[in-house]
């Protein structure tokens, strides 16, 4: 039966970041064959010498790993400017879900919980760049547009939001999908289904629960009250509605 994942002679350039070095070189010769140019790294250290010298297309990061734990590396590379908007894939062996909730409220953009299928690997690598990718074409009347409310500014072409002291606010990818979704559709209800297709596509393993984590993380990021919020409204029953404020 003929494969439904083709090679491609274009190299999708990932970064592994694994202690396991017999699971590195299985995996990038396994990757290989789908045109996935995986390079393998042990730790933070090493992973901060190979994004100094070389771009990557997407990051895979186990959460076990010696010394600078996962959860402690993809918080560094969310808040470095230069590596915030790198797709991040979490390898993890916990099954928890408290595990992958802390990873998603990081700002992964997706995890695979080992032992795993290598094929479910690349489906998940080409979905999280496929999203990624395609955000730019989807809105072509964004990328030089800046946005200025609740004294925050977003710059959509840098994807940078800041306050109106020019302090940086990291966004992860999934947040700047989602804050995107609400300045598109103010006023509008949007149910936790529209938003997850929005933020992070159909991916086999997201659930509801990981927008009400989203919008709980842009509310923090906002300032908007949970208890009482004026711009990320809860709508109960149906979903949630975003009041634009000059």
């Amino acid at each position: 039966m003929k494969s439904e994942l083709m090679a491609t002679s274009t190299h999708i350039r990932v970064l592994l970041v694994d202690d396991d070095v017999e699971i590195g070189e299985l995996l990038a010769r396994y990757l290989e064959k789908f045109g996935i140019a995986c390079l393998a790294v042990t730790d933070g250290k090493a992973m901060r010498q190979q994004l100094a010298r070389s771009s990557f297309d997407l990051i895979l990061l186990d959460l076990m790993l010696p010394g600078e734990d996962g959860l402690s590396l993809l918080s560094s590379l969310r808040h470095d400017p230069k590596t915030r908007h790198i797709p991040i894939l979490m390898l993890t062996a916990r099954g928890e879900c408290s595990d992958k909730v802390t990873g998603l409220e990081l700002g992964a953009d997706d995890y695979v919980v080992k032992p795993f299928d290598a094929r479910e690997l690349v489906a998940r690598i080409y979905t999280v760049l496929r999203r990624s990718n395609n955000e730019p074409q989807a809105r072509p009347a964004t990328p030089n547009k800046e946005i200025i409310f609740n004294r925050r500014r977003l710059d959509c072409q840098s994807r940078q939001l800041t306050t109106m002291e020019n302090k940086v606010i990291p966004l992860s990818n999934a947040e700047f999908r989602l804050l995107m979704a609400f300045i598109e559709r103010p006023e509008r209800v949007l149910s936790r289904e529209q938003l997850l297709d929005i933020a992070r596509g159909k991916s086999v393993d997201m659930f509801d629960r990981s927008i009400d984590l989203l919008v709980s993380r842009l509310r923090r990021k906002l300032d908007d009250d949970p208890s009482e919020p004026t711009m990320l409204k809860t709508v109960r029953g149906e979903g949630y509605m975003f009041t634009l404020q000059a």
